[in-house]
């Protein structure tokens, strides 16, 4: 698998302090917790993973056709916003 980061999402993980090693981690061994089958071009998912104790969130899009997977965001889930596993909203 191959995995397609833009310009936006390095900002954001510089940002955020997350590198693209993790997010192909997370992308690879996290949890599905949210699908988003019906968005395009290609459907979507959110992913839980984590970077030691860290959570993260990873929302991408794979294309299976050429065997991308599109990071579109990472962010570290708010746990005021989370529950207490980071997988449901409150």
């Amino acid at each position: 698998m191959k995995f397609s980061f833009s310009g936006h999402v390095f900002r954001r993980m510089a940002e955020r302090g997350f590198s693209p090693d993790t997010i192909e981690s997370v992308i690879e061994s996290g949890t599905v917790i949210k699908s988003y089958p019906d968005d395009t071009p290609y459907p979507s998912r959110l992913i839980l993973g984590f970077d030691g104790v860290r959570p993260v969130h990873v929302v991408s899009a794979y294309n299976s056709e050429d065997d991308t997977e599109y990071v579109i965001t990472v962010y570290e889930p708010d746990p005021l916003k989370w529950s207490n596993d980071f997988s449901k909203r409150r």
